[in-house]
């Protein structure tokens, strides 16, 4: 109960049942048209989620991935669209608002001592706000370049279609797991989360790896936005509203303790595409509404924080018990 890996290993159990149940009911859940649309579809969402994992394993959180998205996607428009610049021009300068937007928020919850959530949320209102300021309209885009992307595609023999969204999930997915468990960067993250005072005594750079862990976060937040542009061939200001939520739901189902210094970025993908199986098996049935999918992800939640409550160190189930004192002789 309290091994390191026990989350991981629940959520993929948790995973792998719910999966078979579905394939028992439909079989189409044994083909690859079924898996190429839960990566796909849950890209968006996927990419951002790994580097919201680095900042829980960290021990903080960060609440703008959504907000950043979405701004991304009206900026990408806008530059293409009305001033007629080259997407991978406008893609590296993308990427390096967002990046820089994210050191900037590591640093003020370094240097000024500020919770991450505040920090954070304002970023959340900036980035959404930010977009908002550009335009309140959504803008489609027709470059040449965006259709060849889409048409970027493997075509599995049973018609499953693997597409470049996917592709860039998977590849980010791969990086992921290399950085966290590989690479003293990792290392450096498990250490702030397990006992930042401690990681600090050992001699953990905190203040560079603090700004590096939302810059990381940011700049996968900002890729996921270039991503579902790609995907959608449009930008729009109200999109991927209230993802954060559901990214820091997937990141905890996944097995990440929110309290930092357990968990696996594998983990977070499985956590990711839950939500994703149980939209598919609803809409396959049709007598349930996709609102089922709030109600079942909201029980995950609470059973998994009740299991990190119980192999967490400062949790005892002792204290639970009352045993009342004897009267004195």
């Amino acid at each position: 109960m309290k091994s390191r890996a026990f989350p991981l290993l629940m959520t993929t159990l948790v995973f792998a049942l719910l999966y078979l149940f579905c394939l028992t009911q439909y079989s189409s859940f044994a083909s690859m048209r079924v898996v190429c649309n839960l990566l796909r579809n849950y890209a968006y969402l996927g990419i951002p989620a790994i580097g919201v994992t680095f900042v829980i394993l960290s021990g903080g959180i960060d609440l703008s991935p959504g907000s950043v998205i979405a701004f991304t996607g009206v900026f990408c428009a806008l530059m293409i669209e009305r001033n007629g610049m080259h997407p991978l021009v406008v893609f590296a300068i993308i990427l390096v608002i967002g990046t820089l937007f994210g050191a900037t928020m590591g640093s003020i919850i370094h240097y000024f001592k500020i919770p991450a959530f505040i920090v954070t949320l304002a970023g959340l209102f900036l980035a959404r706000g930010g977009a908002y300021v550009l335009t309140t309209d959504s803008i489609s885009i027709t470059h040449q370049f965006y259709v060849d992307v889409s048409n970027i595609v493997y075509v599995f023999p049973d018609g499953g279609r693997f597409t470049f969204a996917a592709g860039a999930f998977v590849i980010v997915l791969l990086v992921g797991i290399f950085l966290a468990h590989y690479t003293r960067f990792g290392r450096n993250v498990y250490a702030m989360g397990g006992n930042e005072t401690g990681a600090l005594l050992q001699g953990v750079p905190i203040g560079r790896t603090t700004i590096t862990i939302y810059a990381l976060s940011s700049f996968l937040a900002t890729f996921a936005g270039i991503i579902l542009s790609l995907s959608k061939r449009s930008g729009d200001s109200t999109i991927a509203m209230g993802a954060e939520l559901d990214i820091i739901a997937g990141v905890v189902i996944g097995g990440t303790l929110l309290t930092g210094g357990v968990g696996y970025v594998v983990g977070t993908f499985i956590g990711i595409l839950l939500p994703g199986v149980i939209h598919t098996y609803l809409t396959l049935d049709g007598s349930l509404t996709p609102w089922w999918i709030k109600i079942i992800i909201g029980v995950l939640l609470f059973g998994f924080i009740g299991m990190q409550m119980l192999l967490s160190s400062q949790f005892n189930p002792l204290k639970l018990i009352r045993i009342p004192r004897r009267a004195a002789a």
